[in-house]
């Protein structure tokens, strides 16, 4: 026991054990992949700590002697190799911002571990000159051989040392786009958005063509996408432009950056439309298929709204028996469907038939995608909107704090005080899910006869509905005074704290 405690103490066995119980306190600190590469490190201290016994066993065989104490020597300088560069490349370069690429920390450890065995094995009296002359031989038969792989390693290497991206980034390669899910020595491994895994070989990433959509490090990574769609050249491309930028700038859309603002722009004019593209910026880069089918039902609902249909292609030919009957059977069918409805909303209960049908004649279609802002909270507009199909959100800012006041389904109006009265919008009206609306203007119904019969009515209807609307304002309005109150003297007592060094409270149980 003694003569291996001295052949321990001999060889630095001490010192190693120390680092090892140093690097196994911070292991905790380490990410799951550096603690994997502590494995290595820990199997050769194991090695070194059974060489041990057979270096003193066999001291009296010089030659086994000899081997038994270079494994000894070779374990325990690549495990102290090992035990290093898990402090230098996990604990000490990040916090400094040094960032080393997987390969080349790969490349620094084996390059040190063959000093470091060259050095040692010359210590130890071993002959390095056949064991040189006879590696370079079998290098170059391993090199011949072997000279794809070396290529997929070689290309790893330039990918790392060039620093053009790496794991975590979002790539496109040919057409093929997702997040980069590691980068080995020979190959890259590509997620995309569908969840599969596509492995190229290194060697030709590095000849490819490799597009960088986002860097992991950025706070949101982000790429413009285009959507396109043709409108009959026959239609203004201003009024187009005009219709889908209201659109898309109507209401928030998730995923979808506020600046720069989305637009449209008219990139082409075929034999029988213009070619337009709705421009974004995608901030979700998981969600792309999602959101540019969002902005195709924005463009979709705008242009309906704005009577300007999506093209066709000049070649097709529809055959369809038509004649004055078949269109007025139609026109009909659509009349009577907005006289039910206009006769099952409270305000219009009053009216006459012949108004109704007169009206229902007057309503000109409006259709909103879910999200879409149909109008604000302060705007000027003298009509109103009658709820054929959907639901809508009617929200009330006040101090900055909008929210919910309440629900409407179909059949229902709203925006009714502004066209009686004149008044601002007192609310802002949102789509909650796909809607169906007619509007009426203020000429609409200056035509109707029966209007100063029936005015008692409307006034009594939207009296009521502007209670309802006030008393959920007043709500909300308590509401956003008290928050504000809170935020006041929260910002008040840091101040008082911070000027007089004084220590925020532990909260209970803290």
């Amino acid at each position: 026991m003694k003569a291996l405690l001295d052949e321990a103490a001999r060889d630095g066995t001490i010192y190693l054990l120390g680092g090892v119980v140093l690097v196994l306190l911070l292991a905790r600190t380490l990410r799951i992949e550096e603690r994997r590469r502590l494995l290595v490190p820990v199997y050769l201290t194991v090695l070194h700590l059974l060489a041990l016994p057979f270096v003193v066993l066999t001291r009296g065989e010089a030659a086994a002697h000899q081997v038994a104490r270079l494994v000894a020597l070779l374990a325990e300088a690549m495990a102290v190799i090992g035990w290093a560069g898990a402090l230098l490349f996990a604990r000490l370069l990040p916090p400094v911002g040094v960032r080393v690429s997987g390969i080349l920390r790969d490349v620094v450890m084996v390059g040190a571990s063959l000093v470091a065995g060259f050095t040692i094995a010359h210590r130890e009296g071993f002959n390095l000159g056949g064991i040189i002359a006879t590696s370079a031989v079998l290098t170059a038969v391993v090199g011949f051989s072997l000279q794809d792989v070396l290529g997929n390693v070689m290309g790893g290497l330039s990918l790392q040392l060039e620093g053009g991206f790496e794991a975590g980034d979002w790539v496109k390669v040919g057409e093929v786009s997702g997040r980069v899910k590691e980068i080995r020595w020979r190959h890259t491994a590509i997620e995309t958005r569908n969840g599969d895994t596509v492995v190229y070989p290194n060697a030709l990433i590095a000849r490819s063509q490799i597009t960088v959509l986002a860097h992991s490090e950025a706070r949101a990574g982000r790429t413009r996408r285009w959507v396109w769609f043709n409108v009959d050249f026959r239609h203004p491309p201003t009024e187009v432009i005009a219709a889908v930028e209201e659109a898309l700038a109507s209401g928030s859309i998730a995923g979808v950056a506020a600046a720069p603002r989305a637009d449209c722009v008219l990139m082409e004019l075929g034999e029988s439309y213009g070619r337009y593209a709705a421009r974004y910026w995608l901030t979700d880069l998981h969600a792309d298929d999602g959101t540019d089918s969002v902005i195709r039902t924005r463009i979709f609902y705008a242009l309906s709204r704005a009577a300007v249909p999506l093209s066709i292609p000049a070649h097709a030919v529809f055959v369809t028996e038509d004649n004055v009957a078949r269109r007025q059977r139609r026109e009909g069918e659509a009349l009577e469907r907005r006289e039910r409805l206009l006769a099952q909303v409270e305000l219009f209960a009053r009216f006459s038939e012949a108004d109704r049908k007169d009206l229902a004649a007057r309503m000109r279609p409006a259709r909103f995608a879910a999200g879409e802002v149909v109008h604000r909270q302060g705007a000027e507009a003298h009509w109103l909107y009658v709820l054929a199909g959907g639901e809508i959100e009617e929200r009330v800012a006040h101090d900055g704090i909008e929210e919910v006041v309440c629900r409407v389904r179909a059949p229902e109006i709203f925006g009714e005080m502004s066209l009686m009265t004149g008044s601002p919008r007192l609310a802002t009206v949102v789509a909650a899910t796909g809607i169906e609306c007619f509007r009426l203007d203020k000429l609409d119904f200056e035509r109707i006869k029966q209007l100063p019969q029936v005015v008692e009515h409307i006034a009594q209807v939207i009296a009521r509905r502007r209670m309802d609307l006030d008393r959920a304002s007043s709500q909300l309005e308590v509401e956003a005074r008290s928050r504000k109150l809170e935020v006041a003297e929260k910002d008040i007592g840091d101040r008082i704290r911070e000027f007089f060094g004084v220590e925020p409270d532990e909260p209970p149980g803290g």
